[in-house]
């Protein structure tokens, strides 16, 4: 076991003057599991391939342990990767796959069989030891892959974008199986993936990057109930969160028609810069629909809706909000700038409606217009 350091690290490409990964400061516990999540072309699986010796560092270092290994190979590393792609040896049977870079390492033979068989039965592999990859299903050549790393006991495992070629019922089950087999273990992780569900439910912690600069780092929670930047609050979350520019009047936002209070200490941040405008953000389930003499609603209008059965959605534009800022919607949001609410699916209203919706004041998130940063 061991904790990973990145100290400072920076990874600039040849050719290029921006920097993939630009000083990551990024702290992995003992044993711990950890996400680094972000969309595609953010630096994520640079960070793992420096991580195991397959980029150069150009600035900074990276500690496994108590050990500067910036400069080692990666075979004196001890890590293991499991790749998007299997990468298994097509003439070999399972436990062949598996054993491979024991037996390369010169490894006994009963040891090597000894790991294997221990691994295949964490894995639920057992009865496939004798088979060759092709007569595997994807889920079970990806268990394959995981088995090979398992049985050479690393300090740290190296996932990169493991499921994205499952088909999606799989997905959810070999990432519950995934996390779980982590927790048994008990060894370092770092996992990277684009895909905000799976670092939502497997991470301790996740790390989120964009365009190489670490954005946030914490337990799933706190990303989703105090994200730090506009950035994080639009990434974290499905259905995203409704995320809109709006002119402050009188110490309140001034949404479409309509008005709803801020807090006194948030508008105190902003500043010149801001233009008199607030960035409000909430997610679909911190807004109910209002009755027409609520104080603090707004008007929206109805455009489509979604009855899932356990949950219902309406999807409406805010009436007549000309000031909302089309970078900032278009920027974040996943449902083309309409305003998701989550509603009772018994109680849903129809296309061309307009309702009132008020937001939990709670639950609001209020970002200053110049920076992006939380100031609620």
């Amino acid at each position: 076991m061991a904790e990973v350091i990145f100290d400072h690290v920076t990874r600039i490409y040849p050719g290029n003057d921006k920097p993939s990964v630009d000083d990551l400061n990024l702290d992995i516990k003992d044993g711990e599991f950890l996400v680094l999540v972000g969309p595609s072309g953010c630096g994520k699986s640079t960070t793992l391939r420096m991580l195991a010796g397959l980029e150069e560092v150009n600035k900074g270092r990276i500690l496994i342990g108590d050990k500067d290994v910036t400069t080692m190979q990666p075979k004196d590393r001890d890590i293991a990767m499991v790749f998007q792609n299997y990468a298994l040896y097509p003439h070999m049977t399972v436990a062949d796959n598996m054993g491979f870079a024991l037996k390369i390492a010169g490894t006994p033979k009963d040891e090597i069989r000894k790991r294997v068989e221990k691994a295949a039965e964490i894995l639920d592999l057992t009865e496939f030891l004798d088979r060759k990859p092709k007569a595997l299903s994807g889920g079970q050549r990806q268990r394959v892959a995981m088995g090979r790393a398992i049985v050479r006991e690393p300090k740290v495992f190296l996932m990169d974008e493991p499921l994205s070629n499952l088909d999606a019922k799989l997905r959810v089950q070999t990432r519950t199986q995934i996390a779980a087999l982590q927790r048994q273990l008990g060894v370092t992780t770092l996992y990277v993936t684009h895909d905000q569900t799976e670092a939502l439910t497997m991470g301790d912690r996740i790390a989120v990057i964009k365009l190489g600069i670490l954005q946030q780092v914490g337990a799933p929670t706190e990303l989703y109930d105090r994200p730090a930047n506009v950035f994080v609050a639009g990434f974290i979350g499905s259905p995203s969160m409704n995320i809109n520019t709006h002119p402050v009047v009188d110490g309140k936002a001034k949404v479409g028609e309509d008005t709803i209070d801020l807090p006194k200490d948030a508008v105190a941040k902003l500043t010149p810069e801001d233009n008199n405008e607030i960035i409000v953000g909430f997610r679909p389930e911190d807004a109910t629909l209002a009755t027409p003499d609520d104080e603090n609603a707004f008007s929206l209008k109805v455009v489509n809706v979604e009855d899932l059965g356990s949950d219902g959605y309406i999807y409406g534009n805010i009436l007549s909000d000309d000031a909302v800022s089309d970078d900032h919607n278009a920027m974040m949001s996943d449902q083309n700038k309409l305003t998701t609410i989550r509603v009772n699916p018994r109680a849903l209203p129809q296309v061309g409606d307009v309702v009132k919706i008020k937001i939990n004041p709670a639950k609001m998130h209020l970002f200053a217009p110049s920076t992006e940063l939380r100031i609620n």
